[in-house]
């Protein structure tokens, strides 16, 4: 069993060596320890650094693309590298390396497909209350949308298998932390949660520049996959709010005119304008959902094909090489 150890990677020349130095090539439970980097568009000597330290694999970019981007690439080089196991790590150290064996473990068992790190966020002191509270906080909005035990979402510290690997897709371009465990969860996979350290505080976070952003983007992309992978329950909740407030003021004019009509001479025609307008919006967005219900079935069909199509290029890359190093 084959396990690559991959780091995204935009100029870490001041980290990187110090995250490679403390990672394992031995792991409990594996045959095979390999390192990648993917490098996006570093323009300092990132890929140099890697290289001294005997990065087995690297990815380039010619330009900066993003976290998104760079993770779902590493994992394409990966499978075609052979790996059965793929563990992510971040270049700044973040991460005790010494826990690796602990992601993996439940891999190997065969009791996850992906295992996310918890860190101890009360504990880490660079992290501000406000930070550790949305934290929290927002690893309840994934566990909630995806139905996953992940207690910390937002940890970029994880193992995916072969199996899993080959069924992800980031839509996302800011982020792959909560999309992926969303869509694993949502897919039926099986995601474990470990406990795991952290290391001293090396730089500042790249992709947190604020707390308000960062909890705006969090939002919509845990809202937009919620949409893709459950939309009918997304448009009926959405379509009963608008429908219920409607029925309710049908029901009001329905009352007035039997009780006050005679007395007043008021029909409230306006009120019942008003509520047949809510319950068409209500009608509508639940025959969204039916058409994006219906069009959710296609996307199924298509990952399936999709798949199907990424396993039978990963062989074939995989075969070549293996020929390469006969010959």
């Amino acid at each position: 069993m084959k396990l690559i150890i991959q780091i995204p990677c935009y100029n870490e020349e001041n980290t990187l060596g110090v995250t490679l130095s403390e990672l394992p090539r031995q792991v409990p439970g594996i045959d095979q320890v390999e390192w990648l980097i993917i490098n996006d568009g570093s323009v300092d000597r990132t890929v140099d650094v890697a290289k001294e330290w005997g990065v087995d694999h690297v990815v380039n970019f010619d330009h900066n693309q993003g976290l998104a981007r760079g993770f779902m690439a590493g994992l394409d080089a990966c499978l075609k590298a052979g790996a059965d196991v793929i563990v992510n790590t971040d270049a700044d150290n973040q991460y005790c390396a010494a826990d690796i064996h602990k992601l993996v473990e439940p891999i190997v068992r065969g009791e996850a497909e992906i295992v996310v790190g918890e860190r101890p966020i009360m504990e880490i002191q660079h992290f501000s209350p406000v930070k550790k509270i949305l934290q929290r906080l927002g690893s309840w909005a994934v566990r909630m949308a995806s139905n996953t035990p992940v207690a910390d979402a937002p940890s970029g510290f994880r193992a995916i298998s072969r199996n899993a690997a080959m069924q992800l897709n980031v839509f996302n371009e800011y982020t792959y932390t909560l999309e992926t465990i969303i869509q694993a969860g949502q897919k039926g996979m099986a995601v474990a949660s470990v406990p795991i350290r952290t290391n001293g505080y090396l730089r500042p976070s790249r992709l947190v520049k604020s707390i308000a952003s960062y909890v705006q983007r969090s939002l919509f992309t845990i809202l937009r996959i919620f949409i893709t992978y459950r939309p009918l329950s997304f448009f009926t909740i959405l379509g009963a709010i608008p429908f219920g407030f409607g029925f309710l003021l049908s029901v009001r004019w329905v009352w007035l005119f039997l009780t006050a009509f005679e007395q007043t001479g008021r029909s409230h025609i306006p009120s019942l304008i008003f509520s047949a307008i809510l319950i068409l919006i209500g009608v509508q967005c639940w025959i969204f959902g039916l058409i994006a219900d219906l069009m959710s079935a296609n996307r199924k069909l298509l990952e399936d094909i999709q798949l199907r199509l990424r396993r039978s290029d990963i062989e074939e890359h995989m075969k070549k090489n293996r020929e390469k190093e006969m010959r």
